[in-house]
């Protein structure tokens, strides 16, 4: 028997149930022709797993590390501009670092593969089996050895359970997701513009579930870009009249997790935008024609995208006795180290890491990934010498939200606010500053001059 796991890998049901039988058996790979380098294998390509590879590789990789980066897919997009990859105004081909080429160039080493489980004592990481979309097996099951181990899995969306979310919803954790419902999106507008009969109740409708910076920043995207691409010859219906976009949040505001004047101001300009938001209701189930709100409600939607609320993935609650919280993230100490294990750490959004003296764990965004990947080379290099790692200092540098071509705002270190040009400059300065962090400054300011020259020949969204 086998089962679908994300991005249409075939991964052996048996693999997953029990890893270390599977595993036992098979010989470790060698991670390096020269045995006696430190092997620091991490799991996990996204910002803070590539960054935290492309600085070890740059510093390290032609003598001292054998570093390995162990992701499922084949390349990095930036998470957290999957809304606008879902929206059609990124094209994920244009933006992807191809994970092969780049670990080729920043001299760390790359393998394809879900990680599954790992032993401790063994310090062996299992890597499952991948397969084509034929079912043909590409790599076969493999077991790296380690010395240190990072786990920097990220964060996928929580359903909560609620019925019907998992299979009538689309969640943005993937750039794979993201593009999945860009054509969902793409094939809505072109039936309602070809179809004779009028339109049924909910089409061209679409909920956001989740009222965070993802949801937020999404319903603006698709305001925008739903019209964009209705100006393309769909004159048959009215898109400006029929086009409908509703935000649902269980909590009281939108932008729960940002300073309530960001979330104020977001929310005049979504209303103005004629974007409708439901706060302080929660849907109790999500079905092929729409979401269900409390016990009587029911709100038709063609389209549904869940992004209320992450949890890290599911095999880290089995991770060899390693503490996780609630939503299944690994507890570390300030030094990032996991609790109960000197050699393993974790950063990023599968990290629960509560700073002395704070009362809440460091928050799920991309500024937290980047210092913590920063500060995971000074703990490599540290142990490298023998030394003892030394504590993170976190910065909270403030909060962006832009909201497409509409308006963007921002809240910096001490409170200022920004609006307008400025804010979203900033918040375009983020990518940049993760692309020359992964890319080089080179690179990326050639990248960005030739995105430019060629907005000027393609359309303002991607159309298939």
């Amino acid at each position: 028997m086998q089962i679908i796991t994300p991005g249409m890998r075939l991964v052996p049901e048996a693999v997953l149930a029990n890893n270390a039988a599977i595993f036992r058996a098979i010989p470790e790979t060698p991670s390096h022709p020269d045995s006696s380098r430190h092997r620091v294998v991490i799991v996990g390509g996204g910002a803070g797993g590539l960054e935290l590879a492309t600085r070890l590789g740059r510093k390290f990789g032609k003598r001292r590390l054998s570093i390995t980066l162990v992701d499922r897919n084949r390349t990095h997009v930036w998470k957290p501009l999957l809304h606008e990859v879902a929206s059609g105004t990124l094209n994920p081909s244009n933006d992807a670092v191809e994970y092969i080429a780049h670990a080729s160039r920043h001299h760390y080493r790359y393998r394809i593969g879900e990680v599954v489980g790992i032993d401790r004592a063994k310090r062996q990481v299992f890597v499952a089996p991948s397969f084509d979309d034929d079912g043909r097996q590409v790599i076969p099951p493999r077991v790296l050895g380690y010395d240190t181990l990072v786990m920097a899995v990220g964060s996928i969306s929580n359903d909560f359970g609620t019925p019907g979310a998992a299979r009538h919803a689309i969640a943005l954790d993937t750039a794979g997701q993201a593009a999945r419902f860009n054509r969902r999106m793409i094939d809505a507008c072109l039936r309602a513009n070809a179809q004779y009969e009028q339109l049924s109740p909910g089409q061209l409708h679409c909920v956001i579930v989740g009222a965070g910076a993802t949801g937020v920043e999404l319903a603006a995207e698709l305001h925008k870009s739903m019209r964009e691409i209705a100006s393309h010859n769909l004159d048959n219906i009215d898109f400006g009249r029929l086009i409908r976009i509703t935000i649902v949040e269980a909590g009281p505001r939108i932008l729960p997790a940002l300073p309530e004047h960001l979330a104020r101001d977001s929310a005049r300009l979504l209303i103005d935008l004629g974007v409708q938001i439901r706060c302080g209701i929660k849907v109790t189930e999500v079905t092929e024609d729409g979401i269900r709100l409390g016990e009587k409600l029911f709100v038709p939607a063609e389209l549904v995208v869940w992004s209320a609320g992450i949890k890290a993935p599911d095999f880290l609650k089995k991770l060899d006795g390693l503490e996780t919280d609630r939503i299944n993230r690994l507890v570390v100490d300030e030094t990032l180290r996991a609790r109960g294990d000197e050699h393993v750490f974790a950063i990023g959004d599968c990290a629960n890491c509560m700073l002395p003296g704070e009362e809440n764990a460091l928050p799920p965004r991309a500024q937290t990934a980047h210092q913590q990947a920063d500060h995971l080379v000074k703990v490599i290099v540290a142990r490298l010498a023998g030394r003892a790692a030394p504590a993170l200092r976190y910065r909270d540098f403030g909060s962006l939200v832009s909201l497409a071509d509409y308006g963007s705002f921002g809240s910096l270190i001490g409170g200022l606010k920004i609006e307008g040009l400025l804010a979203r400059l900033m918040y375009r300065s983020l990518h940049k500053m993760h692309l020359k962090a992964v890319q080089g400054t080179f690179k990326t300011a050639l990248d960005t001059v030739a995105g430019i020259l060629a907005q000027r020949t393609k359309p303002r969204v991607k159309l298939h």
